[in-house]
């Protein structure tokens, strides 16, 4: 998909002097600097400060909006700008692709500000005829002085929704004292996931977790490998453990694996105990064969004779 070219310019762009006083000059621009959504914007505008930009409409639709960059410095400041759109790392963190994009279009890649001045960068997200309806989130990324600030873009397509996940691969790690486990986005919407935890075996309850809120959104489509601990297993047991997940919209899985217990240590040294227990027995019944044996040997016929008469040989 080619990306869109906006009706505004780069030479829309709003240069404002900031309200900070004058700072003494400074060879480079400090690292303070900032980018937020502009006050008003999107489809749901706040004259309040928006911690992310949201922007909803149909397949087709042409939705604007604008990033506010501020340089409170005493030196000019070049920033450059683009879209990118979002993921989950393998641990469930929020991530971006390192490619631009192709749905998000900025009045200008980069923007020079001067001393003591914001600046509001129109951009525009094109969704295209065929996108599929759900959300499909994103960030505007900024960069200047070896540092980058992401804002995210949170874009919903219009249509039918569905909240659906998955729980597979559940497996107990005895050696890191943790339950593991993969959580899966079947539908189209973002997802925050509560996790209820529970194990039960031979000898009763051992783990009982009520439903708590999961540290990741999980995003419309996306594996994330997650894990729970578990310090203080039971040192003797079979156990079945169960994990029960939901979210909004109706979502809602449940997967289980179990597990056995066995003290080792424990075995292993009742197990050397008894070896050496049956080698001894071992020798001593040996030993009462051997003298059993001796015992029984019989004297020669010419030797019982002897020593029944006397007589020398």
């Amino acid at each position: 998909m080619r990306p869109i070219r906006l009706a505004l310019p780069a030479t829309a762009l709003l240069l404002c002097v900031l309200a900070a006083p004058a700072a003494a000059a400074a060879p480079t621009a400090s690292g303070d600097w900032t980018a937020a959504p502009a006050s008003g914007g999107g489809t749901r505008p706040s004259a309040d400060g928006r911690p992310y930009f949201y922007l909803e409409g149909p397949p087709g639709a042409v939705l604007e909006d604008t990033v506010s960059l501020s340089n409170p410095s005493g030196a000019p400041l070049a920033v450059r700008l683009r879209g990118a759109a979002a993921y989950n790392a393998t641990n469930g963190d929020f991530a971006v692709r390192p490619t631009p994009d192709p749905w998000i279009a900025l009045a200008a890649p980069e923007v020079r500000i001067p001393p003591h001045t914001r600046a509001d960068v129109p951009f525009a997200v094109t969704v295209p005829s065929g996108a599929q309806p759900g959300d499909h989130p994103a960030a505007l990324l900024a960069e200047a002085d070896g540092r980058q600030v992401g804002v995210r873009l949170q874009l919903r397509v219009s249509g039918p929704t569905l909240s659906a996940l998955t729980v597979e691969s559940v497996r107990v790690d005895k050696a890191h004292g943790l339950i593991r486990y993969a959580m899966v986005n079947r539908g189209n919407t973002d997802l925050a996931p509560r996790l209820a935890l529970r194990a039960d075996g031979v000898f009763g309850r051992a783990l009982n977790r009520p439903a708590k809120a999961l540290p990741v959104e999980l995003l419309p489509g996306q594996r994330v490998e997650l894990s729970e601990p578990w310090p203080h297993p039971p040192a003797l047991d079979r156990v079945t453990v169960r994990l029960d997940v939901t979210a909004d919209g109706g979502a809602h899985a449940s997967a289980g694996a179990s597990a056995v217990f066995v003290p080792w240590g424990a075995v292993a040294g009742a197990g050397l105990v008894a070896l050496g227990g049956g080698a001894a027995a071992l020798r001593l019944v040996r030993r009462r064969r051997r003298r059993s044996a001796e015992e029984s040997v019989e004297v020669p016929v010419a030797e019982r004779e002897l020593a029944q008469t006397g007589a020398p040989q």
